[in-house]
């Protein structure tokens, strides 16, 4: 804006200079009487009427001049070349442009200033206030029997366990922390883990392609030893495989059920473990498994890198919030839910002829589900969740999740409503993303970066990256982390007849206590450590010590 300024005197001051010199000389061309000769009039002459006749007429035509007329600046010069009016019109006109050239630039200054004003308001509005961590921070002391035996089960090389994860990258984030508690609680190496070929995206991405290998290693060297693959004296040792592990299994049930077969045979091979493992474990466990999500598995350089370079371009003008928009086909599927009128009937069509793909209750209508809050917010639910909870304009917004059903048309009302919508391919100069095109775990990695680095987070469903990244946050100080309220505020979304400004407060109050404020895993038994790290993983007690 003050470039602009420094360009706009710098053309109307020369203009002026110009008007000026250009008026008042030839003005003075005009008016000036002509020189005296050299030879004076005799006493007689003026005498002479013809002398007295002349001296009226020229009175006459300078006075004529005089008044009669207020010429321009010579064409050249004007800045309107093409513009001719009469004397007096011009007069106008001039007074008239200057008041319209100050209007213009009056309303420039104003809209720039509203502009800026519009950004700090965005920045000072109570929307970007972060929660009361309450002096919670990471705090991973092990007991000093976990250290005892540490050294003993990182040097034994008779037992290894192999483990195959699948689903989507988060998914396989979760199995991947709960195979090193595994090869812990039994004493066992972790061979690293087989990443199986995702069914829904084809994706054959391997553990290095997402996450730092090395730094895996290094960070829990202490903890449980990490190999790349089966030694030599093992290759051809036929593993013990288990593929119906219960759910929620405890470290005595694991032993028990495994120590003496791997004690044996050296190798065991666990597939399926997705919530296998209990999320009630000891102290020193529950420990591990933060090490594990919040120190141990860090992205792969490059995804790291271009995840930085995109929540910096998302932060170069001020906060973000990042919405995790679950409005992909299959999630319609997969919930029982329905996404709207233009696609209701092909859902519905495509669950009939699959019903294995739905994982939500099938004993519930849809009507029954989206009253019980398990169906993701649509665009228009989630447009006005956020004006009500006070999200400004003009804040900018990453929206993280697959192409959403019906392509961005569907987000039109969020769009509407906030214009500054981006997603990473928005974001992404030509050619970043071409290393990690159709690679859906890679894609979903970026994603998290970004989101992981907002200063709001809000997913539009729950599932594995809401919850990792609600932990995330939590461990991070408690940044500002929004789970909404869908089963409560339904009903106010429902009511057309509520006020604006009613329904507003109303909302605002249901999601007081649902903004990322520290929560005791305690009083949520059966959760996850990794979603709720206090008190096991994070304490306020200034004497504590912090480990990674």
């Amino acid at each position: 804006m003050s470039k602009l300024k420094k360009q706009l005197s710098y053309i109307s001051v020369p203009s002026q200079i110009i008007n000026s010199l250009s008026s008042s000389s030839l003005q003075s061309l005009l008016v000036s009487p002509k020189k005296p000769s050299k030879s004076s009039f005799s006493r007689n002459s003026y005498k002479n009427p013809r002398f007295w006749f002349l001296t009226l007429f020229l009175v006459g035509l300078f006075g004529m001049l005089k008044l009669g007329f207020n010429l321009d600046p010579p064409i050249p010069f004007s800045p309107y070349p093409c513009f001719t009016t009469s004397p007096r019109d011009s007069f106008a006109s001039n007074e008239q442009q200057n008041g319209q050239k100050d209007e213009i630039l009056k309303g420039f200054n104003e809209s720039q200033a509203l502009v800026s004003k519009g950004f700090e308001d965005s920045e000072e509005s109570e929307f970007w206030k972060q929660p009361d961590g309450m002096g919670y921070r990471p705090c991973l002391h092990f007991s000093r029997e976990y250290r005892k035996y540490s050294n003993a089960i990182v040097k034994d090389r008779r037992k290894y366990l192999l483990v195959v994860v699948s689903g989507g990258m988060n998914q396989q984030r979760n199995q991947i922390v709960d195979a090193v508690v595994i090869a812990r609680i039994l004493g066992a190496a972790l061979v690293v883990p087989i990443l199986q070929v995702n069914v829904i995206w084809g994706d054959e991405s391997e553990f290095s392609d997402i996450f730092d290998l090395e730094h895996f290693k290094s960070v829990l060297a202490n903890d449980v030893r990490i190999v790349s693959s089966l030694p030599s004296t093992h290759l051809m040792t036929r593993p013990v495989e288990e593929k119906r592990t219960p759910l929620h299994v405890s470290p005595q049930w694991i032993r028990a059920r495994y120590l003496r077969r791997l004690n044996r045979e050296g190798v065991l091979l666990l597939r399926g473990l997705d919530s296998r493992l209990s999320k009630d474990l000891p102290s020193d466990l529950q420990k591990l498994r933060c090490k594990v999500a919040f120190h141990a598995l860090r992205f792969a350089p490059p995804i790291l890198q271009l995840g930085n370079k995109l929540a910096e371009r998302m932060r170069n003008k001020g906060p973000y919030l990042s919405l995790h928009l679950r409005m992909e086909k299959d999630v319609w599927v997969r919930t029982g839910c329905l996404p709207g009128p233009e696609y209701d009937e092909m859902i519905s069509n495509e669950r009939k002829q699959r019903p294995e793909l739905l994982t939500a209750r099938s004993n519930m209508t849809y009507h029954e589900r989206k009253l019980a809050g398990l169906c993701p917010l649509n665009a228009v639910e989630v447009t006005r969740l956020l004006k009500a909870l006070g999200a400004p304009k003009i804040a900018r917004i990453y929206w993280a999740g697959g192409e959403p059903l019906g392509g961005k048309e569907a987000l039109l009302p969020l769009i509407t409503e906030f214009p500054h919508l981006y997603n990473k391919e928005d974001l992404a100069l030509p050619g970043e993303l071409e290393p990690f095109a159709n690679k859906a775990s890679l894609m979903a990695a970026i994603d998290y970066i970004v989101s992981e680095n907002s200063d709001v987070f809000m997913p539009s469903h729950g599932g594995n990256m809401g919850h990792a990244i609600q932990g995330h946050r939590a461990y991070a100080g408690h940044m500002k982390y929004i789970t909404p309220n869908k089963r409560q505020m339904l009903h106010y979304f429902l009511n057309s007849s509520l006020p604006e400004a009613e329904f507003n407060r109303i909302i605002k109050e249901l999601h007081s206590e649902s903004l990322g404020q520290p929560e005791l895993r305690t009083s949520k038994a059966g959760r996850d450590v990794t979603k709720y790290p206090v008190p096991e993983c994070m304490c306020n007690d200034s004497h504590a010590h912090s480990s990674s």
